[in-house]
């Protein structure tokens, strides 16, 4: 009975530690990090009329400039994000708008929100962790659940070689 029993923890553990799913894991960090950036997308664009006046400004931009091209990085890149289509490359504008976002909010340039401490409720470490997410992502790659996967197995086939040999790490 104890030996039965042994053998089912050791097989449990082994099973929950030894394998991995990590193309599964990407594509839900890829999904969830593209809904929860186009959540502030939709809703930039559903109250366009009242911040295309108050947005912030940067690079010289007019504010209501800054607000379409955040849009469009918003909605865009995580449709790509998503779908993992050019993934590498759609992380990084998002990347630098959280970059620009938590530069804004640390030095106090955005109205209504102030630098976040322990007992703050505004959402400061947001942008960080955007941040962190979407340099997990540049640097793990989408995976093979993704669209970027698919048309490289579809360009190396092209070429008459063989997609296990050319991307045996992914």
């Amino acid at each position: 009975m104890m030996s039965k029993l042994n053998k089912l923890i050791a097989h449990t553990f082994v099973k929950c530690t030894g394998y991995t799913y990590s193309n599964m894991a990407r594509l839900f960090m890829r999904l969830f990090v593209g809904v929860m950036f186009m959540q502030f997308g939709i809703r930039h664009l559903v109250a366009f009329e009242q911040l295309r006046h108050t947005f912030p400004s940067m690079f010289g931009l007019h504010s209501e400039t800054c607000l379409i091209i955040m849009i469009v990085i918003e909605i865009v890149c995580s449709l790509f994000i998503m779908v993992g289509f050019l993934t590498r490359i759609a992380v990084v504008p998002p990347a630098l708008s959280m970059m620009a976002a938590e530069y804004y909010m640390l030095h106090n340039l955005l109205p209504n929100v102030s630098v976040y401490g322990l007992s703050d409720t505004q959402p400061g470490c947001l942008p960080i962790m955007f941040i962190g997410i979407y340099l997990y992502i540049l640097l793990a790659g989408p995976g093979k659940i993704s669209l970027d996967y698919f048309i490289s197995l579809f360009l190396i086939s092209r070429q008459g070689k063989s997609g296990d040999e050319e991307l045996e790490d992914v």
